[in-house]
């Protein structure tokens, strides 16, 4: 009970979090941010923030009625005094899957600014990639289902999440679509911010087609509690979603820090990543296809070769993970200075040294322009008035 009054308490500073950040883009907008002038990043997080504060309460009331049942002895989700388990199934699934989509679209939103800046373009469709955020919001809410085909709850229950499955696949594949148009024909810049970048839409491309797979009734039967489902899982979280962290990380850092890191081992580590990544979980959408269960130490000897692969990469992806925590470390105390816009990027926050003082601008900036004018001899001027 205390762990579950820990979790109750803490869900309200991602309500709070989130209903922050909602009042802060309708109100705190500076003169001249217009809605459609906003960064692609601002609204991934709008829409992060709405699932924020429509989903958490859920897990809330779900812990609430986990209280009143163990305290009061009321048959609500234990079967042995009445109550039914696969009620706590549906409730926990209506918040944990949206709650996917909380992590991964402000990856998502980093994708944006990345891929623009590091090809000198603005981003195609952008309406329709601010959009398709708030699409993918409001369509996850109703996919929660899918976890569950092989629950025990009716096929028309199924047939309709399988539906909406797949219907949530479109607007992120409008976002795919979108970047890869955005760089067609871009002066694109191969630094190291642009490499993650690269690796998550390739890494996040493969998460999402192995979703469908999971959303067809009949292979979901076959691969749940799978290696399939890890692996899909995996590509999502960690190949889409760590992959996006550290692409801002790296676009950040000297704004952030008010240093430069080595470009050479970021980029080695971008690429060690996104191989020892492939190396570790692809051979597990096989493992997964053949039938090896989840959650098991040992398996048949036919298995052996794909659980070795995946050993091995998991051992690259290791030593990937940890090299920035040298070169990001180093450059703190020997890094050479940043000037306040290495990137020669547009956006408000490249208007300020880095690092910014505490006022950030020294007078209140007006926003007279789009979020992404770029050319490739594009040069940024700050937006004061």
């Amino acid at each position: 009970m205390v762990a579950v009054t820990g979790v109750f308490i803490s869900g309200f500073s991602s309500i709070l979090t989130g209903l922050n950040f909602i009042v802060t883009i309708h109100r705190l907008r500076a003169p001249g941010l217009t809605w459609y002038r906003l960064p692609l990043f601002i609204w991934s997080l709008y829409a992060t923030s709405i699932i924020l504060v429509l989903a958490t309460p859920v897990l809330a009331m779900t812990l609430v009625l986990i209280a009143i049942e163990r305290l009061l002895g009321v048959g609500i989700f234990d079967p042995a005094i009445g109550g039914d388990p696969l009620l706590f199934q549906h409730l926990f699934w209506f918040y944990s899957h949206p709650a996917v989509y909380i992590m991964i679209l402000p990856g998502m939103g980093v994708i944006n600014e990345l891929i623009s800046c590091f090809s000198r373009k603005a981003v195609f469709g952008y309406k329709f990639v601010a959009w398709a955020s708030l699409a993918i919001a409001a369509v996850g809410f109703l996919v929660w289902g899918h976890h569950m085909f092989v629950s025990g709850q009716s096929l028309l229950a199924s047939l309709v999440f399988s539906f909406m499955s797949f219907v949530v696949a479109v607007p992120s594949a409008i976002k795919v679509f979108n970047w890869t148009a955005t760089l067609h024909k871009g002066s694109i810049h191969f630094d190291a911010p642009m490499l993650y970048a690269l690796a998550f839409i390739g890494l996040f491309t493969i998460g999402g087609l192995t979703g469908l797979f999971l959303a067809c009734l009949a292979y979901d039967v076959h691969a749940t509690d799978t290696y399939f489902v890890v692996a899909h899982f995996h590509y999502i979280m960690v190949g889409g979603m760590v992959t996006a962290y550290f692409g801002g990380l790296h676009y950040w850092w000297p704004k952030i820090t008010g240093r430069l890191y080595s470009e050479y081992w970021a980029r080695t580590a971008a690429v060690l990543i996104f191989f020892g990544f492939n190396l570790t979980f692809f051979p597990q959408f096989v493992l997964g296809a053949e039938g090896m269960p989840r959650r098991y130490h040992v398996y048949p000897p036919e298995f052996q070769v794909w659980n070795v692969l995946s050993s091995g990469g998991a051992t690259i992806l290791a030593a990937a993970y940890l090299l920035p925590l040298f070169y990001l470390g180093y450059s703190l105390f020997f890094g050479a200075r940043a000037p306040a816009n290495p990137w020669n990027a547009p956006g408000l926050e490249w208007q300020t040294p880095s690092p910014p003082p505490e006022h950030n601008f020294d007078q209140q900036p007006v926003v007279t322009r789009p979020p992404y004018q770029y050319s490739p001899d594009f040069k940024a001027e700050p937006q004061n008035a």
